[in-house]
């Protein structure tokens, strides 16, 4: 949270490949994450890897951790679950959302969708009448950010490799 995800920031900004010390090669993140929210980023130099998991054609799940203030109703975890026309008129495809807390001062769902347009999470919460507290991605396909700090990174294992490049048909 608080950087931006691109390589360079006219305004001066911190950019997340400020968090890259100690890699030679020159990559560019996968994806967009906005500068307050935080999670999993994948990083590459495959120009057509990184297409192959941001096309919406190849439906790569993201699944983030939103925490959203309450109440949250039935009705609205539905909508989301359906599709909801963002503020822009674009409809979004149907999203997989668990409700994982329940509590007086907060919720937290787990909504994974495959399209990755602009904010997307954030603008179908507010979509529906929720405001978001917190908001992380998780996972992007098969890899999990697991226990990785903010700012730490590693190297994808040969096996999460092969299973994105699976799930992209590659």
């Amino acid at each position: 949270r608080g950087y931006v995800t691109t390589l360079a920031d006219e305004q001066g900004r911190r950019c997340v490949t400020d968090l890259l010390e100690g890699i030679d090669t020159r990559v560019y993140p996968v994806g967009r994450l906005d500068r307050n929210s935080e999670g999993l980023l994948l990083f590459t130099n495959d120009g057509a890897f990184a297409n192959g998991i941001m096309h919406p054609s190849r439906e790569v799940t993201k699944t983030y951790r939103v925490t959203v203030r309450p109440p949250v109703s039935e009705e609205q975890l539905t909508q989301m679950s359906a599709g909801v026309t963002l503020d822009d008129g674009f409809k979004t495809a149907p999203a997989n959302i668990i409700t994982q807390v329940k509590e007086p001062n907060r919720v937290v769902l787990m909504v994974t969708i495959h399209e990755g347009k602009k904010r997307e999470v954030r603008r179908m919460c507010d979509a529906v009448g929720l405001e978001v507290a917190r908001l992380r991605r998780v996972s992007i396909g098969p890899v999990k950010l697991g226990m990785l700090k903010p700012g730490e990174w590693r190297d994808l294992t040969t096996e999460e490799l092969r299973a994105l490049r699976s799930a992209i048909g590659k």
